[in-house]
C-alpha cells in the first residue's frame, strides 16, 4: 500500500470553470545518491458532494518549480459542490508505469472542497477579498510574526457559516520580501521561494485556500517596495527574475494564465501576468498593475494590456465588470508622487472615457495596497447623457502591525482629477474608512453590489450598498 503524504504547502484550489478545476500542491525534496532528486508525484481524488469518489488522478511534482504540481480536472458539473483529497508520494517509476488502482493509504492526505463556476449570467456571486499580509521574518528566519494568520481564521469562519462564498481574491502583497523595506530584503530565488513557503503553510491560510477558488495578483512587495521606482540595472537582471519566478510558482501558476489542451493538460509559457475569468453575473479582469509600469511615460499598463482591458469592457456581456488592480483606481491620496492611479491619470482617463463613451454600466474596481478599507462611487456621466457611475472597493490590510492609513489621508470629497481637469469626475457616496486589519465580503447581483468589511477578529466594521 502506498502512503500518501500531506502537501508541504497547499493544497490551493485555483481557477474553476463550469466543468474544470485546477488544484495545486507542493511536495518536499529528498535526494538519492550523488544528489539526484527522488521522483515525487501528486495524487487527487474528488467527488461531487453526496456521490462516490471518482478514480484518482496522478500528476508530476516538478523540482524546477520548487517541487510543486498542478492538476486540471475536467468533465465536472457546473455550479456544483465538490470535495477532494490530495497529497503526494515518492516513486521512482515513470508516470505511465504508475497505476491509479494501486492500494492507496489516504489517511494523511489533505482535504478540501470547492464550487464549480456557474454559467448562468443572472446568478448572484459572493467573494472574499483583501490584500497585504505582513509576515516579518528576521533573525535568520527563526522568528515570525504570525498574527496575520488570525485574519484567515476569521475568513474560514465565514466559509463555515456561508456556503455560498465562491471566490477568494488576494490582490497584492501576499508576501513582504523586503521586511521593513531594508532589513535583509530577498535577492535570490531560493529566498523568495522560502518566503512563500513560510507564508502559505500557516494553518489558517492553508485551510482557507484549500476550500475556495483562489485568485491572486502581485503588487510591489512581492519584489520590493514601490517597484520599480528604485530599481537598478542589477535589480532588473537579478532580483526581478528571481521574484517573478517565485511569483509564477506560487501565485500565477494556478490562475487562468496557462491554457489547457484537449486532454486537460496545462500547456505553454505565459508572457503576461493579467488574466480574465467569469462566474455567474460577474466578469473579472485581473490586471498586472505593477510589472508593466513605464515611469518615463507615466503608464501603468502596457499598450497590449490596456487594449485588452478596453476590449473586455466593451464585450457587451451585460455582467458586472470587476477590474482587479492592486493599487486604488480612486479615491486618490493627498500625498503627491504616489504610485497609485492618481499618478497615472492619462491612462486612467483612457479607461474612464471608454466607460463614458460606451455607457458601460456596473463597472467596479477592486484594489488593496493602502492599509485601510473603503468603498466609493464616482459620477462619470457625460453632459446630457443618462447617469453613469463607477465604483471602487479597497480592502487592505489582512495584517499590518504598524499604523494604518486614515481617512484624513485621502481626498474623499469633491472631485477626482483627470490629466487635464482637476474637477473632471465628481465623487459620490463614500463609505466609512476602516483603519484596522480587515477583509471584505462582497455580494454582487445584476442590480447592485453590497460590501461588508470585517476586522481581523471578526467584528463588522462597516457595510454599504450601491445600486447599479
Amino acid at each position: 500500500m502506498i502512503q500518501i503524504q500531506a502537501c508541504n504547502v497547499g493544497p490551493i484550489v485555483g481557477h474553476t470553470e463550469p466543468h474544470q478545476v485546477r488544484l495545486w500542491g507542493r511536495a518536499t525534496y529528498q535526494t538519492l545518491n550523488r544528489g539526484k532528486l527522488k521522483r515525487a508525484f501528486g495524487i487527487v481524488q474528488l467527488q461531487k458532494t453526496g456521490q462516490p469518489y471518482l478514480p484518482p488522478r496522478l500528476f508530476k511534482m516538478n523540482p524546477n518549480f520548487d517541487m510543486t504540481g498542478i492538476i486540471c480536472w475536467d468533465k465536472l458539473e457546473p455550479n456544483s459542490h465538490y470535495t477532494y483529497q490530495m497529497g503526494w508520494f515518492f516513486d521512482e517509476r515513470e508516470m505511465p508505469a504508475l497505476q491509479t488502482n494501486d492500494a492507496w493509504d489516504w489517511d494523511n492526505a489533505d482535504q478540501g472542497h470547492f464550487y464549480t463556476a456557474n454559467p448562468d449570467a443572472t446568478a448572484a456571486r459572493t467573494f472574499l477579498f483583501g490584500s497585504c499580509r505582513y509576515l516579518l521574518k528576521i533573525f535568520g528566519g527563526t522568528w515570525f510574526d504570525d498574527r496575520g494568520d488570525k485574519t484567515f481564521k476569521t475568513m474560514n469562519q465565514h466559509l463555515d457559516q456561508d456556503h455560498d462564498i465562491h471566490q477568494l481574491l488576494m490582490v497584492g502583497d501576499q508576501i513582504y520580501a523586503d521586511d521593513l523595506n531594508f532589513i535583509s530584503p530577498d535577492q535570490q530565488v531560493d529566498e523568495y521561494l522560502l518566503r512563500y513557503q513560510d507564508a502559505f503553510r500557516q494553518p489558517h491560510i492553508k485551510a482557507l485556500m484549500a476550500r475556495v477558488s483562489t485568485y491572486m495578483t502581485l503588487d510591489d512587495h512581492e519584489i520590493e517596495d514601490n517597484w520599480p521606482n528604485h530599481a537598478s540595472q542589477k535589480d532588473m537582471m537579478r532580483k526581478y527574475p528571481a521574484a517573478m519566478h517565485a511569483y509564477q510558482v506560487y501565485q500565477a501558476s494556478h490562475s487562468p494564465l496557462l491554457t489547457v489542451d484537449k486532454h486537460c493538460k496545462l500547456k505553454g509559457n505565459n508572457d503576461k501576468f493579467y488574466y480574465t475569468f467569469s462566474d455567474g453575473c460577474c466578469d473579472f479582469f485581473v490586471t498586472d498593475s505593477r510589472t508593466e509600469r513605464n515611469l518615463q511615460q507615466q503608464t501603468m499598463l502596457s499598450e497590449v494590456q490596456i487594449h485588452a482591458l478596453l476590449d473586455w469592457l466593451q464585450d457587451d456581456s451585460g455582467k458586472a465588470k470587476l477590474v482587479v488592480t492592486s493599487v486604488p483606481f480612486f479615491p486618490d491620496t493627498k500625498k503627491s508622487g504616489c504610485d497609485k492611479w492618481g499618478a497615472f491619470t492619462k491612462q486612467r482617463d483612457i479607461i474612464i472615457q471608454c466607460i463614458q463613451e460606451n455607457h458601460i454600466q456596473k463597472v467596479v474596481f477592486l484594489s488593496g495596497d493602502v492599509h485601510c478599507s473603503m468603498a466609493a462611487a464616482l459620477d462619470v456621466s457625460l453632459p446630457d447623457e443618462p447617469a453613469l457611475h463607477i465604483y471602487s472597493v479597497i480592502s487592505s490590510a489582512f495584517y499590518w502591525p504598524y499604523p494604518h492609513m486614515k481617512r484624513s489621508q485621502f481626498n474623499l470629497t469633491g472631485h477626482v482629477a483627470s490629466a487635464n481637469n482637476p474637477k473632471a469626475y465628481k465623487l459620490g457616496q463614500v463609505s466609512k474608512v476602516c483603519s484596522d486589519d480587515n477583509f471584505s465580503k462582497v455580494h454582487v447581483t445584476n442590480s447592485g453590489i453590497s460590501i461588508e468589511v470585517y476586522t481581523r477578529k471578526g467584528d463588522l466594521a462597516h457595510r454599504i450598498h450601491y445600486n447599479f
